[in-house]
Parts: C-alpha cells; sequence; structure tokens
C-alpha cells in the first residue's frame, strides 16, 4: 500500500484488518498515537517521508494517552507515541514497552474568554491561574479521559491544592476537539497543547490566556510495544520508524511541520 491508502483505525478494525488480509498485504505498522499528533496533521506531513523512504505503512490509531499505553498492554499496537511521561516510563517498567525515546516537546496552554472574568492573565504561574478559576466559579473544560492532557491538567490542580468539582467544572470524557468545541460554545477555560490549539479553527472567543510557565512543558516518547510480552508484534518494522523519527531526518520533518508560520512541536534535539 501507498501513504495515499493511510488509513485512522480504531482498535478494533485493526485486529479485523490483522485478520481478513493476505500476508502479502501485512507491510504496515500499527501506532497508538495521542490525538494531538494526528489532529494538529503532523502525521499527515511526516508519515509520507517515512513511508516514501521505507516503504512501510504506518497505521494509526487515534487516542488519548491512557487509552493509548492500554491500546499497547494489549498487543493491539506496534508502538505507541503519546504524552505522559511518568506514565510511559511505568509502562516501560512494567516490560510492556521496550524503551522510551524523547521525540519532541511543545508547552500547554489555558484557553478561555477573551474577557478572561478571572483574570487568568495576571497569574503568575500555572497552578495560580488554575486557582484563580476556582476561586472566580468560572466554567472550566476537562478532557476527563486519563489523556496526557488530562494527567497534566490534573497536576496543575493538585499544584494548586484545589480539588475541582462543582456546577463549573465539566469533565466530558471528550478527545481535545470535542472538549475545544465545548469550550467555545460556553465559553469556558480549558487547558490545550499548543499543537492542537494552532489546529483548532472554531476558537469563538477563547484565546490563550496563559502560557510560559515552566509547568506546562509538554515532551513526547516514543516506545516499542515489548515482543517479549506479544510475539505477533512487528518490532523489525516498529523499530525502523522510531529509529527514523528520531534521526536527523525525522527530526527534521518534525521541525519543518507548521501550523499558519508557527511551529507547533519542537524536535527532541532541538532546546525550547
Amino acid at each position: 500500500m501507498t501513504h495515499s491508502c493511510r488509513v485512522i483505525l480504531t482498535a478494533a478494525s485493526a485486529l479485523g484488518l490483522l485478520v481478513a488480509l493476505p500476508a502479502a498485504a501485512r507491510d504496515f505498522i500499527t501506532v497508538a498515537v495521542t490525538t494531538s499528533t494526528e489532529n494538529s496533521g503532523l502525521f499527515g506531513h511526516i508519515l509520507p517521508i517515512f513511508e516514501a523512504e521505507t516503504g512501510i505503512e504506518v497505521r494509526v490509531v487515534v487516542q488519548g494517552t491512557g487509552q493509548a499505553l492500554e491500546t499497547g498492554r494489549r498487543g493491539d499496537a506496534d508502538v505507541v507515541f503519546v504524552h505522559a511521561r511518568a506514565q510511559e516510563e511505568t509502562f516501560v517498567a512494567e516490560g510492556y514497552g521496550v524503551e522510551r525515546f524523547d521525540v519532541m516537546h511543545n508547552d500547554f496552554v489555558i484557553v478561555g474568554p477573551g474577557d478572561d472574568p478571572a483574570r487568568l492573565r495576571e497569574a503568575p504561574d500555572a497552578a495560580s491561574a488554575m486557582a484563580a478559576i476556582a476561586a472566580a466559579g468560572a466554567s472550566f473544560v476537562s478532557r476527563g479521559d486519563d489523556s496526557g492532557t488530562h494527567v497534566a491538567e490534573k497536576a496543575l490542580w493538585s499544584a494548586a491544592g484545589i480539588e475541582p468539582a462543582g456546577e463549573w467544572y465539566l469533565s466530558t470524557g471528550s478527545g481535545m476537539g470535542a472538549m475545544l468545541n465545548m469550550a467555545a460554545q460556553l465559553p469556558a477555560y480549558a487547558l490545550t497543547d499548543r499543537g492542537s490549539w494552532l489546529g483548532f479553527d472554531n476558537r469563538g472567543p477563547l484565546e490563550i490566556v496563559h502560557q510560559g510557565d515552566p509547568a506546562l512543558f509538554n515532551p513526547y516518547g516514543i516506545i516499542l510495544v515489548n515482543p517479549k510480552r506479544h510475539a505477533h508484534i512487528k518490532a523489525e518494522q516498529g523499530q525502523a520508524f522510531i529509529d527514523w523519527i528520531i534521526s536527523d531526518a525525522g527530526q527534521a520533518a518534525i521541525a519543518g511541520f507548521t501550523i499558519g508560520g508557527e511551529q507547533p512541536f519542537l524536535p527532541a534535539t532541538r532546546s525550547e
């Protein structure tokens, strides 16, 4: 298959294809990826380059980080590409992954109504910004789905000493796009990564109201699912993808991806 045939799969449909396709048609790997890498357009930019160089097709399963790691634990993906470092390190330590490699990073930003009723622009740091939302009882929309973004959000609430609850706190259990759409409609505050924000068109009254705190740093890692745990894992091809994406060529491909003239992801070989 060529890169023009690349499809986004659920874990279930990926398994179905493994059963249905003849062996000759299986020259592909399945990568469980966090939503920001696909929805931002990054994979649409870098995968054709990789596929042209190697002949290996990459099929992506788009999920929050927690779900993507569970997909890897079940052996329903050959590689995971996610952004919650502590969870990634646990995945490897428990024997589900071979080794974690840094790929790239960006940062989280807090977006909200342009008139900023909780005055987050005046907050000295991200934890203080979250505390200001709670103190004002201003609407906040959470992904609530154990994604990398949700993990980062929970860490910020913890740093602020707050257990968010009440009518002002809306947990959606949804992906980034649906969460941002809800925040735009209300309008409400929300935490999002910069790549997803740059790729989001339906902003309405939302603006970035807090950014720049080192606590908002957002690294992405890539891990080969352990073939000793799941013998069917395509280890050679999966490692070829990992080797390419952390190589000079892969890092240059990441650096070359822009949205509206802005670079949503910085390769790991470049300082923030």
